[in-house]
């Protein structure tokens, strides 16, 4: 049983249309109602004219694509759990409106077999192509300590 599969070009993608109601119940979860989210008429008056939804609501979806890649290695059987180390170089490039589709491509860009650690790169593009998030995402892949207990 391996550690991890995961390779180097190994992607998985996620899409979701992103409605109204993602973006109030991610208000409430987090007690972030800031007009950019919540205030029609505010919004109205900015540049981009209507709500946006919030960019930390994008690297959930991010969070998302790094599961479907977890699945897919549990899938083949490995003897690691993998968990989140975190994201880096987050930067929110183009808006979201509700109604778009984001469309999720998570790829790995490094394995490091040794620190059993995989770096990849997370793109988010709306449904016109446009590129509105970016980010790295780091995923380390922790020893099972059943798996060690069973080998010895």
């Amino acid at each position: 049983m391996k550690s991890m599969h995961a390779e180097i070009g190994d992607a998985v993608r996620f899409s979701k249309t992103v409605g109204e109601a993602d973006v109030y119940l991610y208000a409430g979860i987090t007690g972030d109602f800031s007009g950019n989210h919540v205030n029609d008429e505010f919004m109205k008056k900015s540049i981009y004219g209507q709500r946006i939804a919030h960019g930390a609501l994008t690297i959930g979806f991010m969070s998302t694509a790094s599961t479907l890649m977890i699945e897919r290695s549990l899938s083949q059987g490995i003897d690691s759990t993998p968990v989140s180390l975190g994201y880096d170089r987050v930067r929110f490039l183009a808006p979201v409106f509700f109604g778009d589709t984001v469309n999720v491509t998570y790829t790995i860009k490094e394995v490091d077999e040794e620190r059993r650690r995989t770096r990849s790169q997370v793109e988010v593009h709306n449904q016109k192509g446009v590129l509105v998030a970016v980010g790295e995402h780091l995923l380390k892949w922790v020893k099972n300590e059943v798996a060690e207990t069973e080998a010895a």
